[in-house]
């Protein structure tokens, strides 16, 4: 007997995907949480039946979270990441030599649990000497900082649940209060062929707030649409101005010096989004 995951990606369109093993299933305080593994992506974490990261493509997205922004920002030292439990921003954040610490903040602690025993290839990075893990609000989290980090990434699910004040303008206000007198922040900000209007209102309220915004994007093949967009707001550094002749190459499989200005070039109906 053959037995297939399906996420609804809207109420009419869906992925699917076959499975060979199931890890875990459990309803956690915050959300349901499933740990599969597939026959095309590998171990898949799955919350409140969305797919979150894969084993195959997770590289992709934790990439594009933690490069551009730690490579627009000339010296970033403290560095928070809301959410992204599974801890694939935070392996990323490490292999910039300069970063002294970074906190992840995530509300469900059974998510990084999960992480850490069936997806080490992600989160392997957690116990890091350099890291500190919080299991908290990170909208507190962020509430209760001021001035306090140079970078602040949202790993966020969507914005269903216990991410939804993550897509409010109050939070963003919160972040800029966070950030350092020059820090940069980035969010994922959804997909524009469902998600249009989501990547408009987030647009105009950091826009209201920060006076840099710029949106990029990137290909993962397992959210919805495949075409994924990332907000990134900053009080001082444009990411287009960075001189990419000066980007170390650092070990990506997606990320490259050539494409962190490359990545900000929208497609037509993206471009007419967030103008």
């Amino acid at each position: 007997m053959e037995l297939w995951f399906t996420e609804k990606q809207t109420p009419s369109f869906g992925i699917t995907a076959k499975i060979k093993q199931t890890f875990v299933t459990e309803k956690t305080e915050f959300q349901d949480l499933a740990m599969i593994d597939t026959e095309e992506f590998g171990r898949m974490l799955v919350l409140d039946g969305m797919v979150m990261t894969t084993i195959k493509d997770e590289f992709v997205y934790h990439e594009m979270v933690a490069h551009p922004a730690l490579f627009t920002h000339p010296n970033p030292k403290h560095v928070l990441v809301v959410g992204g439990g599974d801890g694939g921003v935070i392996r990323e954040i490490l292999k910039h030599p300069g970063v002294e610490k970074a906190v992840l903040v995530e509300i469900d602690g059974k998510v990084i649990e999960y992480s850490k025993q069936y997806l080490p290839e992600i989160a392997g990075e957690l116990d890091n000497p350099r890291v500190e893990v919080l299991v908290n609000d990170g909208y507190m989290h962020i509430l209760e900082s001021k001035n306090k980090y140079d970078v602040i990434m949202v790993d966020s699910t969507e914005p269903v649940g216990p991410a939804a004040p993550l897509f409010e303008r109050g939070f963003y206000q919160g972040i800029y209060e966070a950030l350092k007198e020059d820090g940069i922040f980035v969010a994922q900000t959804d997909n524009p062929w469902f998600k249009a209007d989501l990547i408009q209102k987030v647009n105009r309220d950091v826009k209201e707030i920060f006076p840099i915004v710029r949106v990029y994007g990137a290909n993962i093949p397992t959210y919805p649409s495949g075409l994924w967009t990332f907000t990134l707001g900053s009080k001082t550094y444009d990411p287009l101005e960075v001189d990419e002749t000066k980007i170390p190459e650092i070990e990506t499989k997606y990320y490259t010096p050539r494409l962190h200005k490359a990545a900000f070039v929208l497609p037509k109906f993206v471009e007419d989004l967030v103008k």
